[in-house]
């Protein structure tokens, strides 16, 4: 019966995002809904894009584990990316019409680095739609008691997804995402309530997590601990802020107000939010202590499903798959329309520059089956990883080789081609020796990668106009004799 209540919420999903389908006439609005989105739209899609697996399953795994300081990551670093989004790049960016993110490194920077940096985001995106991909199969496999394998279950999840954004793109997308974290907040909300009433009052279940200390949150007064603890800050913090589906959000808005205070009002909504899933695992120690215990050594990531499944009436499992699925499925389907899109606007047009509007709409929408396809093909390989990871993992690359180039295009004026360079092939050659090294675990990759990459920048401006500079007085006397 449950299952078969999630097959018809997914159905309705997709028609509501074939519907929307409807008002994509090209790839304006394919890419960014033709910037027709109000305020409202933007917070949510915003929200959504943030609320995926990671945040039901995999951040809650790891704060019973290690307490708050170990999510720093997500939701303090995701939740924060999205404020500075909104109160540093927003308002620079949407003034310059631009539909993805890599256009502006075009423009600021030259085609080397808008080709360069459009592979990173690619390849970024794999890690992290893989992770929304295993979570849908980790649903139907639970729902079916197993019936239903991982790989057929992440299958179904992928053309669920794939049936309305291949179409509507990010019309269907913001449409579908508003009414999903309607579900997701309704959802997830009652469920909190009803679990501390379960675990005897919340009171109790905060006062286990403070018992057992869960909320110690600065890492301890040492070197090593202190630089991975703002490595982890800085991963999704800064490493996302360059990321076209945060960029697709702003430029989708209808208003510079709009696409400023958008992300900044979501950002805040996510880290507050995130705080429930956490409050619902705590509450499954009091609720299932000894089969909490058990599932937390093997795997933490099953605590809430199983929660739910064996302790709650059948209400509240629909529920929280509800809300489950409406987090992945908005999620997911964010992060295959932005990789995407970058591939078509940004280097496949260089083979076919004189293609049509309408040529460039199909190329679009053939880029997204086959970026479902490999990506679905990534997540079966990579079963057995942890969510969180996956998650965390895939914006270290963006972190070491694109953040740098973006925040000094837009706020040194004196950056140059050179330096943008420089900084992307440092911060990455930098980033892969500590992460393939012992050195790895004394100092952390990403964070090594972006001061290696700021050092890129810095050098391969100054250092070609200091030259310059030296060698323009020679000139001018050469010039006078």
């Amino acid at each position: 019966m449950l299952l078969t209540l999630v097959i018809a919420y997914l159905l309705v999903t997709i028609a509501i995002g074939l519907v929307a389908a409807k008002r994509v006439k090209n790839t304006a609005d394919f890419a960014i809904a033709g910037r027709h989105l109000p305020i409202s739209m933007i917070v949510t899609t915003t929200f959504a894009t943030w609320f995926g697996s990671e945040t039901v399953l995999g951040i809650p795994a790891k704060f019973v584990n290690n307490g708050l300081g170990s999510v720093v990551e997500d939701p303090f670093g995701a939740g924060s990316c999205l404020i500075l989004v909104g109160l540093f790049f927003a308002a620079r960016l949407y003034r310059m019409s631009l539909l993805t993110i890599s256009d502006y490194f075009r423009e600021r920077y030259g085609r080397s680095v808008e080709v360069i940096c459009s592979l990173i985001i690619m390849v970024s995106y794999l890690g992290w739609v893989s992770a929304q991909v295993t979570a849908l199969g980790l649903v139907f496999n639970v729902l079916s008691d197993g019936v239903v394998s991982m790989p057929m279950g992440m299958a179904i999840g992928v053309v669920s997804i794939l049936a309305y954004t291949l179409f509507g793109g990010m019309w269907s997308v913001a449409i579908t995402d508003f009414i999903q974290m309607i579900i997701l907040v309704v959802g997830l909300a009652i469920l909190a309530v009803f679990a501390g009433h379960q675990a005897g009052g919340a009171d109790k279940v905060i006062a286990l997590a403070v018992s057992q200390d869960m909320f110690k949150f600065w890492p301890e007064p040492n070197f090593h601990d202190i630089v991975f603890f703002i490595a982890a800050a800085i991963t999704i913090m800064l490493g996302s802020i360059p990321q076209q589906d945060v960029f697709q959000r702003v430029m989708s808005a209808n208003s510079e107000f709009a696409a400023t205070r958008g992300p900044v009002i979501g950002g805040v909504f996510y880290i507050l939010f995130a705080f429930v899933p956490m409050f619902l695992v705590v509450s499954a120690l009091i609720i299932m202590p000894e089969q909490a215990a058990k599932l937390i050594a093997q795997d933490p990531q099953k605590v809430l499903p199983t929660l739910v499944m064996t302790q709650m009436p059948f209400i509240m499992q629909v529920l929280f798959f509800g809300a489950l699925l409406s987090a992945i499925k908005s999620c997911a389907s964010a992060t295959l329309l932005a990789p995407s899109v970058t591939f078509t606007e940004n280097i496949w047009r260089q083979f076919r520059p004189h293609q049509s509007d309408q040529q460039e709409l199909r190329a679009m929408r053939v880029t997204v089956l086959v970026f479902s396809a490999v990506v679905l093909g990534y997540a079966i390989v990579m079963q057995g990883s942890s969510i969180y990871e996956m998650v965390s993992g895939a914006y270290q690359v963006t972190l070491v080789g694109a953040f740098v180039p973006l925040a000094f295009g837009l706020y040194w004026p004196r950056a140059t081609t050179q330096g943008a360079l420089l900084s992307i092939v440092l911060g990455l050659l930098t980033w892969l020796a500590l992460m393939f090294t012992p050195a790895g675990e004394q100092f952390p990759a990403q964070l090594a990668g972006v001061l290696a990459s700021l050092s890129g920048m810095l050098i391969g401006s100054w250092a070609p106009q200091a030259i310059r500079n030296q060698h323009a007085p020679h000139h001018k006397l050469a010039g006078t004799g």
